[in-house]
């Protein structure tokens, strides 16, 4: 083969290849996950949320009501439900032998739930999500307590979101 027509060759194949990676990438739809075009704005804000057992669990509760109904409340007539169950645990990760306390320690805050449609019952998606925030002990008690509640709350806002995205999810299909 002489060097023109490998080039000619090595030209068609480039062109057949772009050809191919496009045909490819033509038949891709990417839509964000809340477009209003897909819906799942509208059926978000028709879902109703199970109430919540302790502190952590109404944080992530309202979290989700507030991501759900985009700041308008909860809604008054549910198309879905979701069964939620929270917690969360901390422990000490950096001891301080001097003292014989820890210095810094991490919360996990757990969320499980399970989404079904109200009429039916159908479960549509179940699942469960953890966070884990870091926090800093300080040497008073309450600076401590409330450096816990600080961390519950963050992790509780971060899992809350992780949780409505599974939602969304399940409800655009």
């Amino acid at each position: 083969m002489s060097s023109d027509s490998l080039f000619k060759f090595a030209r068609i194949a480039g062109v057949a290849s772009l050809a191919a990676v496009a045909g490819l990438l033509s038949s891709c739809q990417v839509k964000p996950l809340y477009a209003i075009s897909t819906g799942v704005t509208q059926k978000l804000s028709e879902v109703s949320f199970s109430d919540a057992g302790s502190r952590v669990g109404q944080e992530v509760r309202n979290q989700l009501i507030f991501i759900a109904g985009r700041g308008g409340g909860e809604t008054k007539t549910p198309r879905y439900t979701v069964d939620l169950s929270a917690g969360s645990s901390v422990a000490g990760v950096l001891y301080l032998p001097s003292s014989d306390t820890s210095g810094a320690g991490r919360t996990t805050v757990t969320a499980s739930f399970v989404l079904k449609e109200a009429g039916t019952g159908k479960v549509l998606k179940s699942g469960s999500r953890s966070v884990t925030s870091l926090i800093d002990f300080p040497t008073q008690e309450f600076g401590k307590y409330r450096a816990i509640l600080n961390s519950e709350d963050r992790a509780a806002r971060e899992v809350a979101q992780m949780v409505a995205a599974d939602i969304a999810a399940a409800l655009s299909r």
